[in-house]
């Protein structure tokens, strides 16, 4: 019944291998949950109780709220499917909601710090690579499995834009400057001289010529920021934040950067919106008389 329902995701729904992989792990470990506590092996089996006795031991083992959450999204959907197919009258998730989580804050990367990013110095493939890996995640903000995945003809030098493949194969278009467009321009001919007998359509290679992992993107990032910043998590996502955030900092309508990053839901984005009410304070206390810095400057002055 998994098998089935993970077909029909990746076939009419079109997720992605990599959704379809979480889909399946989280729907496996909840029937291994239930062979070992109630000695039921069919998926369909299972009631209302028993799914809330499965959230009790998932908080009990300590996974946190957003991790649970996630899992039960994947149940909801595969018990979706069953109902659809006629394969139950009741969703045993019927009544259970998602638990409730802190606020969440996106960690990204400040104006400030951005100012310090440097580059190895040479003009050969890798170096001219990874510093184009790095731009490219930063301004425009797409993940990194999109990065991974673009090709040559994605690049419009007439228009100035990529296009991008997203979740559930959505199309969607990004405008890029000027001077990352040279910056490509410049790439793709040092990486047709690297690899001179390779016909490969893909805009992004490894040392190799062959398509980047995440483990190799996330290196390559990492390593550029180790420098840079204090927040724990370096990664390409960490990009991502980073140029929502400055976007908004900068006054950008949330709408057009729901679309700049293929975000379905105005709430995914809304995370971001966080981060710029702390800028706004931090220019508030800065700047307004009243304000917290100027307020203890004013009692200075008494003094």
């Amino acid at each position: 019944m998994i098998d089935r329902f993970i077909r029909y995701v990746i076939v009419e729904r079109r997720y992605s291998g990599h959704t379809a992989a979480a889909y399946k792990r989280d729907l496996c470990q909840f029937l291994q949950y239930l062979i070992n506590i109630y000695a039921i092996d069919d998926l369909c089996n299972a009631n209302t109780s028993m799914v809330r006795s499965y959230l009790v031991f998932l908080k009990d083992s300590g996974m946190e709220n957003r991790s649970i959450n996630r899992k039960l999204s994947s149940l909801r959907s595969f018990y979706k499917y069953c109902l659809r197919e006629g394969l139950l009258e009741v969703s045993p998730l019927q009544g259970i909601k998602s638990l409730k989580q802190p606020g969440e804050v996106a960690k990204f990367v400040s104006e400030r710090e951005m100012e310090n990013v440097n580059f190895e110095e040479g003009d050969d493939f890798k170096v001219r690579r990874n510093e184009l890996i790095f731009e490219m995640l930063y301004q425009t903000g797409m993940r990194q499995a999109e990065l991974r995945q673009l090709k040559d003809d994605d690049i419009d030098e007439s228009k100035k834009n990529i296009r991008v493949i997203g979740k559930r194969n959505k199309e969607r278009i990004i405008p890029i400057s000027e001077e990352l467009l040279s910056m490509i321009i410049r790439y793709q001919k040092l990486r047709k001289e690297q690899f001179s007998n390779e016909n490969n359509v893909l805009l992004f290679v490894d040392d190799k010529g062959k398509m980047m992992s995440p483990t190799f993107v996330y290196r390559v990032i990492n390593s550029i920021l180790m420098g840079v910043t204090t927040i724990e998590q370096k990664s390409p996502h960490v990009l991502r934040h980073t140029f929502a955030t400055h976007l908004l900092n900068e006054g950008a309508d949330i709408r057009a950067i729901q679309k700049l990053l293929g975000h379905s839901s105005l709430g995914s984005t809304q995370i971001y919106t966080h981060n710029s009410i702390e800028r706004l304070r931090e220019v508030y206390e800065s700047a307004h008389p009243l304000g917290e810095k100027n307020m203890n400057r004013s009692h200075h002055n008494d003094d």
